[in-house]
């Protein structure tokens, strides 16, 4: 067989604001790869069908001598996240053609992956979109579940206040919440947006864009849940407003990752509400909740028990431009590119 593309999205430079597509990110596709030969050396050949974008993405863009919880990137090699892929070649006894991985992978059409160690092999049973499992049914569902259970302690009659609504884990976590019977407070950056967390059941819904945090958290607070995916003011109107023994669960700071940082002027709150903060990574939650998550979630997706939207670009060249869309807000659920048809 001829060698066919094997197209990448590589890593270029690093950004000092927003990653641009064709200077923080560039596709190329020169490389080739030949899929009826290429050595497997006892691994396996798989084709990319779909990669997830985050917001932490952005953090992976620096300088390697900065330390933190994810390695950066490498400039002049693909940016990696996870995705899901079809075995088309396998000289592992575990794996066979046809089988689905989920796991971490470069940004690329093909990958001869050396052994899986670190990937899931998907039954699908539910019949969902593959797209699904890097989504609802993947890392951004997995930190909604796993941190909604070790920190929440949701009570009766508790007040759930949850930033970034519409995203993948915001949304999530507003369906959490109204499971338990809770008043959800929820904000969004567009009208669209707004009415999307609305028709999942967020009681009190707003554009924080047009109107004030500050104004609605004194009006419909205190909170005793805040769920932070974006830090900054936000997180220090939360403080200001948070009844006595909140649980702060510190999941994301996206207004800090393409700006100067914000100085909170509420600390003092922490002490004299006695607040309880959780900051955390999915990775070190999940091995305590993956069997319960795989167990439960994707059925209840399946059955609309728990709802979710998309947005999708087709073809890996479009991926830096979905980076940077994630950065700016500008997406409108679950951004996610489809690099290859199954």
């Amino acid at each position: 067989m001829a060698p066919v593309k094997n197209g990448r999205l590589l890593f270029n430079e690093i950004p000092t604001g927003f990653p641009e597509p064709g200077k923080t990110t560039i596709y190329d596709e020169y490389q080739t790869i030949d899929l009826s030969s290429a050595p497997l050396n006892g691994g396996v050949l798989v084709k990319i069908l779909v990669v997830s974008i985050d917001p932490y993405l952005r953090g992976k863009m620096r300088d390697a001598s900065i330390k933190s919880y994810s390695p950066a990137f490498v400039p002049g090699e693909p940016i990696s996240n996870h995705g899901v892929g079809v075995v088309l070649r396998s000289e592992n006894a575990n794996v066979k053609q046809g089988d689905h991985l989920y796991g971490f992978y470069n940004f690329q059409e093909y990958a001869v992956l050396p052994n899986i160690d670190n990937f899931r092999i998907l039954k699908n049973e539910e019949k969902l979109p593959w797209a699904a499992y890097v989504g609802v049914v993947g890392m951004p569902g997995q930190t909604a579940w796993t941190g909604w259970k070790e920190y929440a302690a949701p009570q009766k009659d508790d007040v759930v206040f949850v930033t970034a609504g519409s995203g993948p884990v915001g949304s999530f976590v507003i369906q959490l919440a109204k499971l338990h019977g809770l008043k959800v407070i929820a904000s969004a950056g567009s009208d669209d947006k707004v009415a999307f967390i609305k028709s999942i059941g967020a009681d009190v819904a707003f554009n924080y864009k047009t109107t004030s945090t500050w104004d609605v958290l004194k009006e419909q607070g205190p909170i005793n849940i805040y769920w932070d995916n974006v830090g900054g003011e936000t997180l220090d109107a939360a403080l200001f407003n948070a009844a006595k023994g909140a649980r702060f669960i510190e999941c994301g700071m996206i207004s800090q990752y393409n700006s100067a940082p914000y100085t909170l002027k509420h600390l003092m709150t922490i002490v004299g509400k006695e607040l309880h903060l959780h900051g955390f990574i999915v990775g070190t939650l999940m091995p305590k909740y993956r069997d319960e998550f795989y167990r439960e979630v994707p059925g209840k997706v399946a059955r609309g028990e728990i709802k979710y939207i998309e947005d999708a670009k087709k073809g890996l060249e479009w991926a830096g431009h979905a980076i940077l869309e994630v950065q700016q807000g500008k997406n409108h659920g679950k951004s996610v590119v489809i690099v290859n048809e199954e």
